[in-house]
């Protein structure tokens, strides 16, 4: 469950740096819009099959805090990249 979550969780977070880096940048300078529909769409839903294997990982894998956590994660910008490190460390596994 945590690799899955690592990778979308690396997915959603490049998803957004495209979004913001380089699909904003064409829309309002270059006048061309299509990029931001296009990564915008993949981009939302992404984040919505993150935060569904959040919901999924809690009561399995994980504490109510590593959902607050990830969702925290998912809505600031590079913040999945963090709380992967998180899941990793063993910090939000739930005692057998």
């Amino acid at each position: 469950m945590k690799s899955l979550v690592s990778l979308i969780g690396y997915l959603e977070g490049f998803s957004f740096l495209i979004l913001m880096g380089y699909a904003m940048p064409l829309k309002y300078i270059a006048g061309e819009p299509e990029m931001v529909s296009l990564f915008g769409a993949v981009h939302g839903g992404l984040f919505t099959v993150y935060l569904g294997l959040l919901f999924i990982g809690v009561g399995r894998h994980w504490t109510i805090t590593a959902l607050i956590h990830g969702f925290v994660a998912a809505v600031v910008p590079a913040g999945p990249f963090l709380f992967e490190g998180m899941l990793i460390s063993g910090e939000y596994d739930l005692d057998p």
